[in-house]
């Protein structure tokens, strides 16, 4: 009879091993490795990895309730495109997100803590044209606020989606015409950050995701 105790470490071990193909198979998505278009098969992933195919569909069904793929039941699963729209409505998600998270982290800094992230935001500056420095830059600084945030809501709802927000969000720029005025969101968001200023801070946070 199988106790309690080996049910509960072998149904733990499924679920950490279901997070890693999921970990796996993310990674391979926002580096390019699958590209939109691509067809996952699980029988291939589960031999390529050495699992059973089961933490390889769970992997897959969380990665198509996050939009990277779309799964065709007993057939493959495939690699979603980055259509403009789906770049704008990422835009707007990320702005409520890094709103709220620079309201609540803010206000929670110790001084320190502030004038590193406001180091954190002036690297921005000097991603205006690159699409892998803005996302290095930008989720420097959201991540910063979501740590600090603390609360445990907010970094649960943000460390669930940050996969589909990098893959969105890792090719775009800056439109050339909206440069001046984003350096400029860019140095008021740093000085709300450094007088403390959480209210201001939320609203530039979200001006740079157009919100």
């Amino acid at each position: 009879m199988t106790s309690n105790s080996s049910m509960m470490s072998t149904r733990g071990s499924k679920q950490l091993l279901a997070e890693e193909v999921f970990q796996h198979i993310g990674a391979q998505i926002i580096e390019g490795v699958l590209q939109p278009g691509h067809r996952i098969r699980d029988i291939e992933v589960a031999a390529e990895l050495h699992v059973s195919r089961t933490p390889v569909r769970e992997a897959l069904q969380r990665l198509e309730r996050l939009g990277l793929v779309i799964m065709y039941p007993s057939r493959y699963t495939e690699v979603t495109e980055v259509t403009p729209e789906t770049v704008q409505q990422t835009l707007e998600f990320a702005g409520y997100l890094a709103g709220a998270g620079a309201r609540m982290g803010v206000a929670r800094m110790s001084r320190p803590d502030r004038e590193h992230l406001a180091d954190l935001i002036g690297e921005m500056h000097t991603a205006l044209d690159d699409g892998e420095e803005i996302s290095r830059t930008r989720w420097a600084v959201f991540s910063f606020l979501t740590e600090h945030s603390r609360n445990l809501q907010h970094q649960t709802m943000t460390n669930a989606a940050s996969m589909a927000l990098f893959r969105n969000l890792r090719g775009w720029i800056v439109p050339e015409d909206d440069r001046e005025r984003m350096v400029q969101v860019y140095r008021d968001f740093r000085e709300a950050v450094l007088r403390a200023d959480a209210d201001a801070a939320e609203q530039f946070a979200r001006q740079m995701h157009y919100v």
